[in-house]
């Protein structure tokens, strides 16, 4: 058995295991105070944002504790920055995190690029988010989106899913976040412009975020 399919099985071991554990677990957990999304900026430098609402039946599905989608606007002649979070308070009870892996396909969106990419920060360290490019059409957009829990940012889904359960089992805790940012890339833009001006945009939007998602 290859050695990556062996730590593939261990992480299921221990996220069934662990699963089990935290069924049992009685004791609530604690937050510490933050504050709720609609509070964050609608002014983010240049960046003017107004809110979008989702439909009943899509927060239901959605079953997030706290979200927030809004529109942000540079200027008139760039593309709109769309901004995506969800907050939960437990994911212990069956309500958990949506991958954009999952929804994205499910509106019409096929990725035609994927991978990495690390975010330079000032006086802290770089976090690594998803880079996705994705089309339906002629159309195309630009998406970056992580998971941040407890100080934390993590690219990987798995890795995502075995600090929920560590953090659970170390500090009582379960809380998290999911943060998109989407941007379609315009007709006379390229992927490069595209990709530096929601870099751009992620930074400022994860320097604001400490307030909205607790360590």
């Amino acid at each position: 058995m290859k050695l990556t399919s062996l730590r593939f099985l261990a992480v299921v071991v221990l996220l069934v295991g662990a699963a089990a554990f935290l069924e049992a677990r009685s004791r609530p957990e604690q937050l510490p105070p933050r504050k709720m999304l609609e509070e964050f900026p609608h002014v983010l430098d240049a960046w003017v944002g107004r809110d979008l609402s989702i439909a009943e039946d899509v927060q239901q599905v959605l079953g997030a504790d706290d979200y927030l989608v809004r529109l942000y606007q540079h200027s008139p002649d760039e593309p709109p920055i769309d901004l995506f979070i969800v907050f939960f308070n437990s994911q212990r009870t069956g309500a958990t995190i949506h991958s954009p892996q999952n929804c994205l396909p499910g509106a019409g969106w096929a990725p035609i690029e994927q991978g990495r990419l690390t975010i330079e920060l000032p006086d802290r360290e770089p976090i690594t988010v998803n880079r996705y490019i994705i089309a339906k059409g002629l159309d195309r957009q630009f998406v970056l989106y992580w998971y941040q829990a407890h100080g934390r940012v993590v690219a990987s889904e798995y890795w995502a899913k075995f600090f929920l359960v560590a953090d659970a089992i170390r500090i009582n805790r379960t809380d998290g976040a999911m943060v998109r940012v989407l941007s379609p890339i315009g007709r006379e833009e390229s992927v490069q412009e595209s990709e530096q001006r929601v870099v751009e945009f992620a930074r400022r939007t994860y320097l604001q975020l400490g307030e909205f998602i607790p360590e």
